[in-house]
């Protein structure tokens, strides 16, 4: 330890590395008492098995090798690209050039709260935090950093935002909208089950089984990032996996539904006999006028289209996730079938009261829903609807 002008400078050997040349950590301070306190902290980090201290690493550094190491095969490509956006727009731009280890509480605070009082919205802020929340983990866990500086900062509070939801006739004058025409099918399941659009694109044929009348969501159709090197395009669809059991769910089919998948399937076979070998087979329900996948924010589109046409203005189909529960509860549904038909979320004291929905209130709620849909008045030449196959009595 030495004086070096104004400053007092010490080294500490730590060993050798893997190419056998020795390992020093050069430190300073504005006394002596400080540069020893120094020498002190890094031998209990040492000795607590952390990584020699790197004051050089950066913010922006760690969270792009975190990005291209950490990441991939752990999380689906579409998160992946969300994770690399909020980094690229929101983190790095302000705590890019902050040392990692040197990163504080206060730090996180002030990134928060200016991207509050800049406008941006409550949820986008807490997906900042929680993406950095996640980097810092794995920082932590590999001894980086000491704490998870976005774990200890002040959570914002998100409202949530029920957004608009469909009347019955509001729900009638859409599909007016597109009746005999190819986007009758489409319309129809996405605005009876709530489905996102993404989810809807992706259903498959085979995951249909006609006898019992049944659906299952298993797979959704994203647009991500093409990160493949020969490629021109900078980002292309992908039929992938959902990726919670919530998500994977099976839909009930009333008379009415499977009928109108039975025409929209024969509409297809002639499609694909018509175009020949330029069609592409991804058995798809709702694919493309080649059978490719849809692209999702051309189906926003569309659907903006028709609430125009339909006098409802500009309208988003994220919507129709809200709808399908009010549409139920129109019907006289009750609530908690009515989030579970929908698969809106349901609070956990909600689902203790009324318990695990059984396949005949899903029938009968799907044949409420087809009845409130289709049936003027809920009834077809003054007669009821019959009921679905399965759907309670009572």
């Amino acid at each position: 330890m030495y004086l070096d002008g104004e400053r007092w400078r010490g080294a500490a050997s730590l060993g050798y590395g893997p190419d056998g040349r020795r390992i020093r950590k050069k430190l300073s301070g504005a006394t002596k008492a400080e540069v020893l306190r120094k020498l002190r902290d890094l031998r209990s980090e040492l000795i607590a098995g952390m990584p020699v201290p790197d004051d050089r690493q950066t913010v922006a550094a760690f969270l792009d090798r975190w990005l291209m190491a950490s990441r991939p095969g752990q999380v689906s490509e579409k998160t992946l690209d969300s994770y690399a956006d909020t980094v690229g727009l929101h983190v790095r731009p302000s705590l890019g050039r902050q040392v990692l280890r040197k990163l504080t509480v206060s730090d996180v605070d002030q990134l928060l709260a200016w991207k509050r009082n800049a406008g941006y919205r409550a949820n986008t802020v807490r997906i900042i935090r929680a993406v950095l929340w996640r980097a810092l983990r794995q920082a932590e866990r590999e001894g980086l950093v000491s704490r998870n500086a976005a774990a200890l900062s002040a959570a914002p509070r998100v409202r949530s935002d029920e957004g608009r939801a469909l009347s019955v006739d509001q729900a009638r004058a859409l599909l007016e909208q597109v009746q005999g025409t190819r986007d009758e099918p489409l319309l129809t399941v996405v605005l009876a089950f709530g489905l996102r659009r993404g989810e809807a694109l992706g259903l498959h044929w085979s995951a249909l089984d006609w006898e019992s009348a049944t659906l299952r969501v298993t797979h959704a159709v994203k647009r991500v990032r093409d990160r493949t090197e020969t490629s021109k395009l900078r980002t292309r669809l992908v039929i992938g996996e959902l990726k919670t059991a919530r998500s994977r769910r099976t839909l009930f089919l009333t008379p009415e539904l499977v009928d109108l998948l039975r025409r929209h399937r024969a509409r297809l076979a002639e499609e694909r006999i018509a175009i020949g070998p330029a069609w592409r087979e991804h058995d798809l329900i709702f694919p493309s006028a080649l059978g490719t996948p849809l692209d999702p924010d051309n189906v926003s589109h569309w659907f903006s289209r028709i609430c125009r046409r339909a006098g409802l203005g500009h309208g988003h189909l994220h919507e129709l996730r809200h709808s399908g529960a009010s549409l139920m509860l129109a019907e006289s549904t009750d609530l908690y079938v009515s989030r579970r038909y929908s698969d809106t979320p349901a609070s956990p004291s909600q689902k203790d009261v009324y318990g695990h929905l059984v396949e005949g209130q899903k029938r009968a709620a799907a044949a409420r829903m087809s009845q409130a849909l289709h049936t003027p008045n809920g009834s077809r030449n003054g007669s009821q609807s019959p009921p679905a196959p399965g759907a309670d009595a009572g």
